[in-house]
């Protein structure tokens, strides 16, 4: 039950743009973490000109005003599968929302298995997540 916060600059995107950006995340969620279809909590949260700064290039490469910093909160993964997320999402991104991973921030935020509740899920006893997972998530 991964939850994602999408932080862009406000108005640099339509709503059809973050729809599109909503599903890339969620396909790159889907593929890498094997989460179920069904499991998209996305929240999009837009700041007004002059609440975020960021230098125009940044480690190097130039980044642009749809820089976005996603933060997606979810239990503990391997080092090697959040790397494998980051980079299934950069291209999703490109490919089904037009972002170029040089505006692509990440961040993730990790909790116990035990942390999370919705109405409706089912919790495997023997692996802690969502019984509907039918790969074995790491």
């Amino acid at each position: 039950m991964p939850l994602v916060d999408i932080y862009l600059h406000q108005g640099v995107t339509t709503r059809d743009q973050r729809k599109a950006i909503s599903d890339a995340i969620h396909a790159a969620m889907v593929e890498t973490l094997v989460i179920p279809d069904d499991d998209r909590f996305h929240y999009f949260h837009e700041f007004p000109e002059g609440s975020v700064f960021h230098d125009d290039v940044v480690f190097g490469l130039p980044r642009s005003e749809r820089l976005m910093g996603i933060t997606l909160s979810f239990n503990n993964r391997t080092a090697e599968t959040k790397n494998a997320l980051f980079e299934s999402m950069v291209k999703h991104l490109l490919q089904i929302a037009g972002v170029p991973r040089e505006d692509v921030v990440l961040r993730i935020l990790e909790t116990a298995r035990e942390n999370w509740w919705a109405a409706g899920r089912v919790v495997d006893p023997n692996t802690g997540y969502d019984e509907r997972m039918t790969a074995t998530a790491d």
